[in-house]
């Protein structure tokens, strides 16, 4: 007993130990949040939360003590085992067609019920594929090949255009970004996403025309005017923005919302998870969102530049990438900043996927910091 102690101790020691303190942090809150939730609802979301927690923090620390090398040495495994689910869940997954014309089959149905989300566990497969492949690039100093730039865009194409395929254009546009977050963190010169970017405005045109939905476009036109439709399209936003503003400064209560109590919101538990922290906690409730979620990033950041190599500084920055875009996004759906579009609160909102994947990347970072001096290396024997 005393040696696992004293084994858990030289973890801890060697860990970053304020990124474990804000992460712990954000899963209370989180879970404080869901529980308010799930007196208005049939599904006992709180339960599954709380076991995607539970066992993501048990993936998180056996993640933490592989080092994140050795991980990336068999990328070509979470490349194939990714795309699979990926390809496995577009033929023969579960579909949910909303109204408006919504469709995805984004899902896969696990025995008792239950269902897996295979787009979620692909984002943590494309952090170690793509980090993999722009440290190669880089050692071989191929970055400034325009061909081998190429092939890092053909890379980031495969989870976009089948999460596309799906119906599930929010995770398409969250690996959009975790694919420009890990290339900038890899040097790749600014000529080429001044590239990307101006292909972006020159196709916007013709995706509006031929690749987005009708209720997408719908979407963006009444995120500028959600009162054109107040029974439909613009309904979620407009009760979230009174939800939000209801709270004021303190908020009704923990557990106390009423409109939380009636399911006024619809996907109160999940997309628009930040309503609750404000009917219910007011301003200083969103606020403190908001910085917990910083305080992750920076903390992220801070690990990146610790990193001994290009591979763990990718690795991170893919992480960034994916919190700091899914939170930008939820919060500007949430606010009607931005048209809903199906993003989740990273380690907010409840999803059992989700959840545990994103304490997957967690793990990932964790490592990178663990390992930044090159010692103890804990390696994966296949």
């Amino acid at each position: 007993m005393s040696r696992v102690l004293q084994s858990f101790q030289s973890y801890l020691r060697r860990t970053n130990k304020p990124l474990w303190l804000i992460m712990i942090s954000i899963s209370v809150y989180g879970l404080l949040l869901v529980a308010s939730v799930n007196r208005a609802l049939t599904t006992n979301y709180f339960k599954t939360q709380l076991v995607a927690v539970i066992l993501g923090y048990i993936a998180a620390v056996l993640l933490t003590r592989l080092d994140y090398r050795e991980i990336s040495n068999y990328w070509y495994l979470a490349a194939a085992f990714c795309t699979f689910l990926v390809v496995y869940t577009l033929i023969f997954g579960v579909s949910a067609t909303g109204s408006s014309g919504v469709n995805a089959r984004a899902w896969i149905e696990l025995p008792g019920g239950t269902t897996f989300q295979p787009s979620e566990l692909a984002k943590i497969g494309f952090m170690i594929t793509f980090s993999k492949h722009l440290s190669v690039l880089k050692k071989h100093e191929l970055l400034q090949h325009p061909l081998f730039v190429c092939s890092l865009g053909l890379h980031a194409l495969i989870p976009i255009v089948l999460t596309h395929l799906q119906g599930d254009d929010g995770a398409a546009v969250i690996f959009f970004c975790m694919f420009l977050a890990m290339s900038f963190a890899a040097g790749v010169q600014f000529r080429y996403f001044a590239a990307v970017f101006g292909a972006i405005l020159i196709m916007a045109p013709l995706a509006w025309k031929y690749v987005l939905a009708d209720y997408q476009k719908k979407r963006f036109l009444y995120m500028m005017d959600p009162e054109a439709d107040p029974l439909g399209l613009g309904f979620q936003q407009i009760q979230g923005k009174i939800s939000i503003g209801s709270g004021r400064l303190w908020g009704q209560g923990l557990f106390n919302g009423p409109r939380v109590a009636r399911n006024t919101v619809s996907l109160q538990h999940s997309d628009f998870i930040f309503s609750v922290a404000g009917e219910e906690l007011g301003f200083l409730g969103c606020s403190l969102i908001i910085i917990l979620l910083f305080a992750l990033l920076i903390g992220t950041l801070y690990c990146a530049r610790k990193s001994s190599d290009d591979l763990g500084t990718c690795l991170c920055f893919g992480f960034f990438g994916m919190i700091a875009s899914q939170s930008i996004f939820n919060l500007g759906m949430c606010l009607s900043l931005l048209p809903v579009m199906g993003v989740t609160l990273p380690f907010f909102s409840a999803g059992g996927s989700s959840t545990v994947c994103f304490y997957l990347g967690y793990g990932l970072v964790q490592s990178v910091y663990l390992y930044k001096d090159d010692s103890d290396k804990v390696k994966l024997r296949l």
